[in-house]
């Protein structure tokens, strides 16, 4: 279970807070205009900002001892966190690894997550040969390759097309059934709220709202998200 205590971040004339529960196995969608703080709100869990005030707790352990690599989070942005040197399959290994060092279980561990992936047999490319979704793919693979239980997505799949993007969201969602995690989708698309969450979260001048179904709310959303989707 993910927990957000009272927590309250200041950088300059822009507040964040937020107090919610997310329980464990849920997949919920941050919806909520440019500059609202979803990134914000991601990168406090994830550990790469600390709040002036409040605690994050996994499982009613306070995070904040833990730097972002010990942290049980796994974080994918729009660029999928990918280094341009590497191959696909050494992009992968640092799931596991991250000074590469790789013996015969773990690669074979990253040929299966490859394969999981639908990229058998692409482990010798750059991540420059492939596609987006393609190399969406490959963070994908190293996220099921770090076990970790909590998801962040920061708008990964945001320059796909529509058909692209909703197969990448079944994938996750797909993922996320089989390991049980948590997942935390940052979109603009209310589409992919309904397709891949089945729970919502609101974001608006830095005011974070706690979770609730997203069906409901999209059929009936309250005035500041009605403007917003228009």
């Amino acid at each position: 279970m993910l927990q957000l205590e009272g927590l309250r971040l200041s950088q300059g004339d822009f507040t964040l807070t937020a107090d919610l529960v997310i329980e464990t196995g849920a997949r919920v969608a941050v919806i909520g205009p440019s500059g609202a703080g979803k990134s914000t709100l991601l990168d406090l869990i994830a550990g790469f900002q600390m709040p002036d005030a409040g605690r994050v707790l996994w499982n009613g352990q306070d995070l904040a001892p833990f730097p972002p690599g010990r942290r049980p989070v796994s974080l994918i942005f729009q660029d999928n966190n990918l280094f341009p040197h590497l191959t696909v399959a050494q992009n992968v290994g640092l799931g596991l690894r991250p000074d590469l060092r790789l013996d015969n279980d773990a690669q074979r561990a990253v040929r299966r997550g490859l394969e999981r992936v639908g990229l058998a047999g692409l482990g010798g490319r750059k991540p420059a040969e492939l596609s987006g979704g393609q190399r969406g793919r490959v963070a994908l693979a190293r996220v099921l390759l770090r076990g970790r239980p909590l998801l962040l997505l920061d708008e990964p799949f945001a320059a796909l097309g529509p058909a692209l993007r909703a197969e990448m969201l079944a994938l996750v969602g797909d993922l996320a059934s089989e390991t049980g995690g948590t997942v935390l989708l940052v979109s603009h698309d209310p589409r992919d709220a309904a397709t891949v969450a089945d729970q919502a979260i609101t974001v608006f001048d830095g005011r974070v709202d706690p979770p609730r179904d997203t069906a409901t709310l999209l059929s009936d959303p309250p005035p500041r998200l009605r403007e917003y989707l228009g």
